[in-house]
């Protein structure tokens, strides 16, 4: 298993009239989290992006257990639990400042040729990468 994690603070913008994070946002949460996931693995998105690789989410589950505030500190945990193939996984925790668990999540994003717009396989550096990591 691949992991990593981040802390963000929660900006006004991402919240709602009541001062919670707005259900919304947290597919951004998700992404700021595995884009910097990528690059603690020394494969950044620009990279894969620049070799004519894309990366859609597919699928995208969430599970909401507690609210998180306007200002609160949030870390997210972000994992790769199985080598890619042609679609890649990834499982979110997020936990408040008191560091409980507020939400879990998981995406799945296929690899597909910009251009053409048809699937490809994973690059095999970054098979290779996530690999060595396992």
């Amino acid at each position: 298993m691949i992991s990593g994690k981040i802390k963000l603070r929660v900006r006004y913008s991402d919240t709602d009239q009541m001062g919670y994070v707005y259900y919304g946002r947290y597919a951004s949460f998700y992404e700021i989290a595995r884009v910097e996931l990528f690059r603690e693995l020394g494969f950044s998105y620009k990279t894969l992006e620049e070799s004519g690789i894309g990366m859609p989410v597919i699928n995208l589950e969430i599970k909401y257990i507690l609210s998180i505030k306007y200002d609160e500190e949030i870390t997210i945990k972000t994992s790769i639990k199985e080598i890619p193939s042609s679609r890649i996984i990834f499982f979110y925790e997020i936990y408040n400042q008191d560091n409980i668990l507020s939400n879990t999540a998981k995406t799945t994003l296929t690899f597909i040729n910009l251009s053409s717009k048809r699937p490809v396989r994973t690059p095999k550096e970054l098979i290779e990468i996530i690999k060595d990591k396992f």
